[in-house]
């Protein structure tokens, strides 16, 4: 997340929104908003993430980081400010607009909102507080404690894939890892639009041990 942040020119500070939003996992809530991000799906297809009965590009982290980035970049166009950009994206903008119109003022913290758009601001900050302190708020854990980076790669792929299992068995892979590091592929099988390419994340050899079939 923060590398594709630092790119698009989104400040750092919101990859506490994508915990806000989901505690960084591939939640569905029940407005069926999925993802790190939680993005509804007409949301996610205005911003080129495909969806459909086998490829939900809103697993993909990546993709739906980019994807929120690029609604970030554009509510930050409209209000100049990283506040309201962060407002709208749990509110939307029709609704920041409605409000600026009713209650004449562009001020978040001026604004009569929903509960949770009023909370949201507030709980990435307070996210934000807490992962730089945690000791302060009663965490306390060590390096070893912490999860290690599984080092993958990524396969190209630019024709139709009729059977996942034996596609991660050319890979020294198994079915079970391939859906594991692309929850995005949400079918056994993966059909390839004409002239796009999707790429596979796979683990590196002997970055995850197998159990003997």
């Amino acid at each position: 997340i923060e590398p594709i942040l630092k790119a698009n020119g989104i400040p750092d500070d919101f990859k506490y929104m994508s915990i806000a939003e989901s505690g960084l996992s591939n939640a569905v809530s029940p407005q069926e908003a999925v993802g790190f991000w939680q993005m509804l799906a007409p949301v996610a297809e205005k911003y080129n993430l495909e969806i459909n009965d086998e490829v939900d590009e809103r697993y993909n982290v990546e993709k739906e980081t980019q994807a929120a980035c690029n609604y970030l970049n554009e509510a930050y166009r409209k209000y100049k400010n990283w506040t309201l950009a962060a407002a709208s994206y749990n509110y939307g903008m029709n609704g920041i607009e409605n409000t600026f119109q009713r209650e004449k003022t562009k001020n978040y913290y001026n604004m009569y909102l929903n509960e949770e758009t009023y909370r949201f601001v507030a709980r990435i900050i307070a996210i934000k507080e807490i992962f730089n302190h945690p000791v302060k708020y009663g965490f306390y854990y060590s390096h070893d404690d912490l999860y290690k980076p599984i080092e993958t790669f990524d396969v190209k792929i630019n024709s139709s894939i009729k059977d996942l299992a034996d596609f991660s068995k050319n890979y020294g892979a198994n079915y079970k890892i391939i859906k594991l590091f692309n929850p995005w592929l949400r079918q056994n099988i993966l059909k390839i639009k004409l002239h796009k390419t999707n790429s596979i994340k796979i683990p590196k050899s002997g970055e995850i041990k197998f159990s003997d079939d």
